[in-house]
Protein backbone atom coordinates (compact mmCIF):
# COMPACT_ATOMS: atom_id res chain seq x y z
CA UNK A 1 0.00 0.00 0.00
CA UNK A 2 2.88 2.50 0.98
CA UNK A 3 4.63 1.36 -2.36
CA UNK A 4 1.17 2.26 -4.56
CA UNK A 5 0.80 5.42 -2.35
CA UNK A 6 4.54 6.45 -3.08
CA UNK A 7 3.68 5.91 -6.90
CA UNK A 8 0.72 7.93 -7.30
CA UNK A 9 3.00 10.89 -5.21
CA UNK A 10 5.69 10.27 -8.00
CA UNK A 11 3.14 10.65 -10.70
CA UNK A 12 0.80 13.80 -9.35
CA UNK A 13 4.65 15.68 -8.84
CA UNK A 14 5.55 14.48 -12.19
CA UNK A 15 2.10 16.37 -13.59
CA UNK A 16 2.33 19.27 -11.57
CA UNK A 17 5.89 19.98 -12.74
CA UNK A 18 4.89 19.20 -16.29
CA UNK A 19 1.74 22.17 -15.62
CA UNK A 20 4.08 24.39 -14.42
CA UNK A 21 7.16 24.09 -17.24
CA UNK A 22 3.98 24.66 -19.34
CA UNK A 23 2.72 27.52 -17.79
CA UNK A 24 6.34 29.39 -17.30
CA UNK A 25 6.15 32.69 -18.92
CA UNK A 26 7.99 33.32 -21.60
CA UNK A 27 10.34 35.59 -22.02
CA UNK A 28 12.19 35.96 -18.86
CA UNK A 29 15.59 36.90 -20.09
CA UNK A 30 16.96 38.77 -22.66
CA UNK A 31 16.19 37.22 -26.11
CA UNK A 32 19.53 37.24 -28.72
CA UNK A 33 18.75 37.11 -32.35
CA UNK A 34 21.83 36.19 -34.53
CA UNK A 35 22.50 37.75 -37.91
CA UNK A 36 24.66 35.65 -40.49
CA UNK A 37 25.56 38.97 -42.25
CA UNK A 38 27.31 42.17 -41.19
CA UNK A 39 25.77 44.93 -39.56
CA UNK A 40 23.94 46.85 -42.66
CA UNK A 41 22.57 44.03 -44.46
CA UNK A 42 18.71 42.68 -44.81
CA UNK A 43 18.93 40.22 -42.02
CA UNK A 44 20.67 42.62 -39.59
CA UNK A 45 18.51 45.41 -40.04
CA UNK A 46 14.83 43.27 -39.84
CA UNK A 47 16.97 41.69 -36.43
CA UNK A 48 17.83 45.35 -35.18
CA UNK A 49 14.11 46.21 -35.92
CA UNK A 50 12.30 43.20 -34.78
CA UNK A 51 14.56 43.10 -31.77
CA UNK A 52 13.63 46.56 -30.80
CA UNK A 53 9.59 45.77 -31.18
CA UNK A 54 9.94 42.85 -29.14
CA UNK A 55 11.45 44.41 -26.47
CA UNK A 56 8.99 46.46 -26.22
CA UNK A 57 6.17 43.93 -26.54
CA UNK A 58 8.10 41.86 -23.62
CA UNK A 59 9.54 44.58 -21.32
CA UNK A 60 12.92 42.46 -21.81
CA UNK A 61 15.74 43.18 -23.75
CA UNK A 62 16.97 42.17 -27.04
CA UNK A 63 20.76 41.10 -27.77
CA UNK A 64 21.75 41.26 -31.81
CA UNK A 65 25.09 39.55 -32.37
CA UNK A 66 26.28 38.68 -35.96
CA UNK A 67 28.01 35.23 -36.64
CA UNK A 68 29.52 35.41 -40.57
CA UNK A 69 30.66 33.09 -42.89
CA UNK A 70 29.39 29.75 -44.69
CA UNK A 71 26.50 32.18 -46.31
CA UNK A 72 24.46 31.76 -43.34
CA UNK A 73 26.01 28.42 -42.00
CA UNK A 74 28.20 29.59 -39.09
CA UNK A 75 25.65 31.74 -37.32
CA UNK A 76 22.55 28.68 -38.36
CA UNK A 77 25.30 26.14 -37.07
CA UNK A 78 25.88 28.03 -33.89
CA UNK A 79 21.98 28.99 -33.32
CA UNK A 80 21.16 24.91 -33.85
CA UNK A 81 24.17 24.20 -31.16
CA UNK A 82 22.39 26.16 -28.75
CA UNK A 83 20.53 25.44 -25.40
CA UNK A 84 16.84 24.99 -27.58
CA UNK A 85 15.00 27.30 -24.77
CA UNK A 86 13.76 30.21 -27.34
CA UNK A 87 16.64 33.04 -26.25
CA UNK A 88 19.28 32.83 -29.33
CA UNK A 89 17.30 32.62 -32.57
CA UNK A 90 18.31 32.84 -36.08
CA UNK A 91 17.24 35.90 -38.08
CA UNK A 92 18.30 34.08 -41.45
CA UNK A 93 18.26 34.72 -45.34
CA UNK A 94 16.55 32.39 -47.38
CA UNK A 95 19.74 31.13 -49.18
CA UNK A 96 20.97 29.39 -46.05
CA UNK A 97 17.94 26.41 -46.35
CA UNK A 98 17.17 27.17 -50.46
CA UNK A 99 20.49 26.82 -51.65
CA UNK A 100 23.49 25.70 -49.40
CA UNK A 101 22.47 22.07 -48.95
CA UNK A 102 22.82 21.96 -52.92
CA UNK A 103 26.24 23.57 -52.69
CA UNK A 104 27.99 22.67 -49.64
CA UNK A 105 27.79 19.50 -49.98
CA UNK A 106 30.04 18.78 -46.81
CA UNK A 107 28.61 20.98 -44.86
CA UNK A 108 29.10 20.61 -40.61
CA UNK A 109 25.10 21.04 -40.09
CA UNK A 110 21.66 20.63 -41.64
CA UNK A 111 19.53 22.58 -41.51
CA UNK A 112 16.45 21.00 -42.54
CA UNK A 113 16.90 18.42 -39.58
CA UNK A 114 18.39 20.83 -36.95
CA UNK A 115 16.67 23.84 -36.97
CA UNK A 116 12.91 25.14 -37.20
CA UNK A 117 10.89 27.35 -38.86
CA UNK A 118 9.49 30.07 -36.21
CA UNK A 119 8.19 32.94 -38.50
CA UNK A 120 8.85 34.22 -42.03
CA UNK A 121 9.58 38.27 -41.29
CA UNK A 122 10.41 40.26 -44.33
CA UNK A 123 10.77 40.10 -48.25
CA UNK A 124 12.32 41.77 -50.64
CA UNK A 125 12.45 42.26 -54.29
CA UNK A 126 15.34 41.94 -56.41
CA UNK A 127 15.98 44.41 -59.18
CA UNK A 128 18.02 44.28 -62.48
CA UNK A 129 20.34 47.01 -62.68
CA UNK A 130 22.61 48.20 -65.44
CA UNK A 131 25.64 50.57 -65.50
CA UNK A 132 24.40 54.10 -66.64
CA UNK A 133 26.55 53.90 -69.60
CA UNK A 134 24.65 50.81 -71.20
CA UNK A 135 22.76 52.00 -74.04
CA UNK A 136 19.30 50.46 -72.88
CA UNK A 137 16.49 52.61 -71.46
CA UNK A 138 14.26 49.61 -70.74
CA UNK A 139 13.74 46.16 -69.78
CA UNK A 140 13.25 45.04 -74.11
CA UNK A 141 15.96 47.24 -74.48
CA UNK A 142 18.51 45.07 -72.44
CA UNK A 143 17.15 41.73 -73.63
CA UNK A 144 17.44 42.93 -77.45
CA UNK A 145 21.12 43.65 -76.83
CA UNK A 146 21.94 40.78 -74.67
CA UNK A 147 20.89 38.90 -77.93
CA UNK A 148 22.85 40.44 -80.54
CA UNK A 149 26.01 41.44 -77.95
CA UNK A 150 29.34 39.02 -78.95
CA UNK A 151 31.33 39.05 -76.80
CA UNK A 152 28.44 38.42 -74.11
CA UNK A 153 27.70 41.13 -71.99
CA UNK A 154 29.19 40.23 -68.46
CA UNK A 155 27.55 40.31 -65.31
CA UNK A 156 28.14 40.70 -61.61
CA UNK A 157 26.89 38.95 -58.67
CA UNK A 158 27.64 38.38 -55.16
CA UNK A 159 29.00 35.08 -55.43
CA UNK A 160 29.11 31.66 -57.49
CA UNK A 161 25.89 29.99 -56.52
CA UNK A 162 24.96 33.29 -54.91
CA UNK A 163 20.58 34.54 -55.88
CA UNK A 164 22.18 37.36 -57.80
CA UNK A 165 24.04 34.56 -59.48
CA UNK A 166 21.36 32.16 -59.66
CA UNK A 167 18.33 34.25 -60.90
CA UNK A 168 20.05 35.61 -63.96
CA UNK A 169 21.34 32.21 -65.00
CA UNK A 170 17.42 32.00 -64.77
CA UNK A 171 16.63 34.97 -66.29
CA UNK A 172 19.21 33.70 -68.92
CA UNK A 173 17.09 30.62 -69.69
CA UNK A 174 13.89 32.29 -69.96
CA UNK A 175 15.16 35.10 -72.09
CA UNK A 176 17.08 32.74 -74.35
CA UNK A 177 20.36 35.03 -74.11
CA UNK A 178 23.96 34.53 -72.98
CA UNK A 179 25.74 36.40 -70.65
CA UNK A 180 29.05 36.38 -68.61
CA UNK A 181 29.12 35.69 -65.23
CA UNK A 182 31.64 37.49 -63.11
CA UNK A 183 31.45 36.34 -59.40
CA UNK A 184 32.55 38.41 -56.70
CA UNK A 185 32.82 38.47 -53.09
CA UNK A 186 29.85 39.68 -51.62
CA UNK A 187 27.08 42.29 -52.95
CA UNK A 188 28.82 45.18 -51.98
CA UNK A 189 32.00 44.77 -54.47
CA UNK A 190 29.32 43.45 -57.44
CA UNK A 191 27.65 46.50 -56.94
CA UNK A 192 30.82 48.68 -57.05
CA UNK A 193 31.99 46.20 -60.34
CA UNK A 194 28.31 47.65 -61.96
CA UNK A 195 28.07 51.20 -60.85
CA UNK A 196 32.22 51.08 -62.59
CA UNK A 197 31.69 49.55 -65.70
CA UNK A 198 33.36 46.59 -64.88
CA UNK A 199 30.44 44.78 -65.65
CA UNK A 200 27.05 45.61 -67.29
CA UNK A 201 23.83 44.70 -64.86
CA UNK A 202 23.45 42.50 -61.90
CA UNK A 203 20.49 42.03 -59.82
CA UNK A 204 20.51 44.30 -56.78
CA UNK A 205 18.22 44.66 -53.29
CA UNK A 206 16.23 47.61 -53.30
CA UNK A 207 18.94 48.50 -50.33
CA UNK A 208 20.66 49.88 -53.80
CA UNK A 209 17.71 52.20 -53.97
CA UNK A 210 19.59 55.01 -53.75
CA UNK A 211 21.86 54.33 -56.44
CA UNK A 212 19.51 53.65 -59.06
CA UNK A 213 17.13 56.61 -57.76
CA UNK A 214 20.96 59.18 -57.99
CA UNK A 215 21.38 57.56 -61.66
CA UNK A 216 24.01 55.58 -61.34
CA UNK A 217 22.48 51.94 -61.70
CA UNK A 218 19.82 51.96 -64.07
CA UNK A 219 16.10 50.19 -62.60
CA UNK A 220 14.84 47.79 -65.41
CA UNK A 221 12.50 45.52 -64.04
CA UNK A 222 11.94 43.70 -60.49
CA UNK A 223 11.33 40.00 -59.88
CA UNK A 224 8.06 40.39 -57.89
CA UNK A 225 4.80 39.21 -59.75
CA UNK A 226 3.75 42.43 -58.21
CA UNK A 227 5.80 45.98 -58.83
CA UNK A 228 7.93 47.09 -56.29
CA UNK A 229 7.10 49.96 -54.00
CA UNK A 230 10.15 51.04 -54.02
CA UNK A 231 10.30 51.20 -57.46
CA UNK A 232 6.46 51.42 -58.98
CA UNK A 233 7.23 52.83 -62.22
CA UNK A 234 9.62 49.54 -62.96
CA UNK A 235 8.13 46.63 -64.58
CA UNK A 236 8.10 42.98 -63.64
CA UNK A 237 10.53 40.40 -65.56
CA UNK A 238 6.76 38.47 -65.03
CA UNK A 239 5.20 41.05 -67.59
CA UNK A 240 7.19 39.95 -70.35
CA UNK A 241 7.79 36.43 -68.76
CA UNK A 242 5.05 35.27 -67.02
CA UNK A 243 5.71 33.17 -63.89
CA UNK A 244 8.93 34.58 -63.06
CA UNK A 245 9.47 35.40 -59.41
CA UNK A 246 12.39 35.41 -57.34
CA UNK A 247 11.78 37.07 -53.79
CA UNK A 248 14.36 37.68 -51.19
CA UNK A 249 12.83 36.39 -47.95
CA UNK A 250 14.17 36.14 -44.22
CA UNK A 251 13.02 34.54 -41.67
CA UNK A 252 13.08 33.48 -38.27
CA UNK A 253 14.32 29.80 -36.76
CA UNK A 254 15.10 28.09 -33.98
CA UNK A 255 17.06 24.98 -32.55
CA UNK A 256 15.14 21.61 -33.20
CA UNK A 257 13.90 21.03 -29.68
CA UNK A 258 12.56 24.74 -28.74
CA UNK A 259 8.97 23.73 -26.83
CA UNK A 260 5.93 23.89 -28.47
CA UNK A 261 4.78 26.46 -26.24
CA UNK A 262 7.78 28.40 -26.40
CA UNK A 263 7.32 28.17 -30.53
CA UNK A 264 3.65 29.30 -30.38
CA UNK A 265 4.62 32.02 -27.90
CA UNK A 266 7.13 33.19 -30.21
CA UNK A 267 5.36 33.09 -33.53
CA UNK A 268 2.33 34.78 -31.41
CA UNK A 269 4.92 37.73 -30.26
CA UNK A 270 6.38 37.99 -33.76
CA UNK A 271 3.04 38.07 -35.14
CA UNK A 272 2.32 41.03 -32.93
CA UNK A 273 5.47 42.82 -33.82
CA UNK A 274 5.00 42.78 -37.80
CA UNK A 275 1.37 43.83 -37.63
CA UNK A 276 2.84 46.86 -35.94
CA UNK A 277 2.69 50.36 -37.64
CA UNK A 278 5.88 51.46 -36.95
CA UNK A 279 7.81 48.40 -37.69
CA UNK A 280 6.24 48.24 -41.34
CA UNK A 281 7.90 51.62 -41.87
CA UNK A 282 10.91 51.07 -40.37
CA UNK A 283 11.43 48.61 -42.57
CA UNK A 284 10.77 50.30 -45.20
CA UNK A 285 13.15 52.86 -44.35
CA UNK A 286 15.56 50.43 -44.27
CA UNK A 287 15.67 49.37 -47.73
CA UNK A 288 11.90 49.01 -49.21
CA UNK A 289 11.36 45.24 -47.12
CA UNK A 290 8.02 44.76 -46.61
CA UNK A 291 6.55 42.82 -43.74
CA UNK A 292 5.95 38.81 -44.76
CA UNK A 293 3.33 37.46 -42.54
CA UNK A 294 2.92 33.51 -43.68
CA UNK A 295 1.22 30.31 -41.62
CA UNK A 296 3.85 27.72 -40.39
CA UNK A 297 2.30 25.36 -43.29
CA UNK A 298 2.91 27.98 -45.76
CA UNK A 299 6.33 28.56 -44.52
CA UNK A 300 7.62 25.51 -44.81
CA UNK A 301 5.69 24.88 -48.38
CA UNK A 302 8.20 28.62 -49.28
CA UNK A 303 11.15 27.02 -48.05
CA UNK A 304 10.23 23.39 -49.99
CA UNK A 305 9.22 25.18 -53.00
CA UNK A 306 12.83 27.00 -53.40
CA UNK A 307 14.52 24.26 -52.55
CA UNK A 308 12.99 22.80 -55.29
CA UNK A 309 13.58 26.04 -57.80
CA UNK A 310 17.22 26.72 -56.79
CA UNK A 311 18.04 22.74 -56.43
CA UNK A 312 17.56 22.59 -60.27
CA UNK A 313 19.21 25.37 -61.38
CA UNK A 314 22.40 24.25 -59.18
CA UNK A 315 22.03 20.92 -60.96
CA UNK A 316 21.99 22.27 -64.47
CA UNK A 317 24.83 24.82 -63.75
CA UNK A 318 26.72 22.11 -61.85
CA UNK A 319 27.99 24.35 -58.90
CA UNK A 320 29.40 23.38 -56.05
CA UNK A 321 31.59 24.75 -53.34
CA UNK A 322 33.25 22.23 -51.75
Amino acid sequence: MKFQILILFIALFAQVSTCQAQTIPYPRQAIKLVSPIPPGGAPDLIARILGAKLAELTSQGVVIENHVGSNGGVAAEYVARSNPDGYTLLVCMDSTFTINPYLYRHSSIDVNKELVPVATLGSNQFVLSANAQLPVKNFAEFIALAKKSSPPLAYASAGNGSQHHLIMELLKAKAGIDLLHIPYKGGSPATTATVGGETAVMFAGTSNASLMKSGKLRALASTGLQRSKVFPQVPTISETFPDFEAKIWIGLFAPQALPNEVLERLRNLVSQALMAEDLTQNLFKAGGIEPFITTPAGFKDLIAKDQQKYSQIIKALNITLD
